[in-house]
């Protein structure tokens, strides 16, 4: 017997679902996209109206459906423990944009109840699907660049227009949580768990609510240091890079490429510089395919939960160290 496509319907209109998300949904043959909710009416007929499926105008409405699977929850990010909460209750599998809650205790709570209600739980990371990385991986595991000695990423995008949900700290705005999630969580793909944070710092534009850039000075246990770098009052830029003993290799755009795009490996070692090109590739359709593949598996909870948990983790250690102040004083 053939398996029916997963039936997903979707929490919420954000930017993020309305570009790159629902098209791909609507594009993969095992996925049938089966409602569109949101508590603007007019725009749930509106979304839904382009991939003939239904609306909803309340979330409770799409959850209570016997013809959904799963739903996808591209929320604000204070919105997510709750809205993935009562999907997970209500016996949905779930894909949460990131990050998947907005600390650590949220998130492991989580966690346990996806896990515990024999459900997946999956965090909307996308660029860790992305083979370019992979091939990074490959080259410094081979000994390309040497031995690994420092690791650096940034992430940045011009300021969000007035009204945009990341200028309020209620809804989870701020540059930490939005951008600042991509330099470490590639810290994380590379150097691996146990990390620390040595230093960090957030700064605020003047009259903003909420931070508006960070960096981050942090360690892995076999003494490689990293320095991340995020903002959303900048200049785009999407970049990491691997400094090691014999050379380098940086990856720009890292983080969100464009499915047509080709990615180039920019390499410094024993035989010169040189530019390693390779082939396009969507890793917005390959997030939704391993959602797919995840729930068909039959294996409960989160296929990434350990790293789901380092990451948010990170973060409020992040927070936490800025908050430090010389002499011990906090914010």
């Amino acid at each position: 017997m053939t398996e029916h496509p997963l039936r997903i319907a979707v929490l919420g209109t954000a930017g993020i679902a309305r570009r790159r998300v629902l098209p791909a949904m609507a594009a993969e043959p095992g996925v049938e996209l089966t409602a569109v909710a949101s508590r603007d009416g007019g725009r749930a007929r509106e979304v839904a109206a382009r991939y003939g499926c239904a609306a909803a105008d309340s979330y409770d409405a799409v959850l209570e459906r016997p013809d959904v699977d799963a739903v996808y929850v591209p929320l604000p990010i204070s919105l997510h423990a709750e809205w993935a909460g009562r999907a997970l209750r209500a016996g949905k599998h779930v894909l949460a944009e990131k990050p998947l809650t907005t600390d650590r205790a949220a998130t492991a709570a989580l966690l346990e109840l996806a896990r515990t209600r024999g459900l997946v739980l999956m965090e909307n990371v996308m660029f860790v699907h992305h083979p370019q990385h992979t091939v990074v991986r490959e080259l410094v595991g081979s000994g390309a660049i040497g031995q690994l000695r420092a690791f650096s990423a940034a992430f940045a995008v011009p300021a969000p227009p007035p009204g945009d949900i990341r200028h309020d700290p209620a809804l989870g705005g701020g540059a930490l949580l939005d951008i600042g999630y991509y330099p470490v969580r590639a810290a994380l793909h590379f150097l691996g768990g146990g990390l620390e944070i040595v230093g960090a710092a957030l700064e605020h534009a003047p009259g903003s609510a909420v931070e508006t850039s960070g960096a981050v000075l942090l360690r892995s246990p076999g003494g490689v240091l990293g320095q991340l770098a995020f903002g959303m009052d900048h200049a785009y830029r999407s970049v990491y890079e691997l400094w090691g003993s014999k050379g380098t290799i940086r990856v720009e755009p890292a983080f969100t490429p464009p499915a047509d795009h080709k990615p180039t490996l920019w390499i410094s070692d024993g035989r010169g510089p040189r530019e390693l090109t390779l082939a396009p590739y969507d890793q917005v359709a390959a997030t939704v395919q391993a959602f797919v593949r995840a729930v068909r598996s039959g294996v409960a909870g989160s296929p990434d939960a350990d790293r789901c948990l380092e990451q948010a983790t990170l973060l409020d250690a992040v927070r936490a160290r800025a908050a430090r102040r010389p002499g011990g004083d906090e914010t």
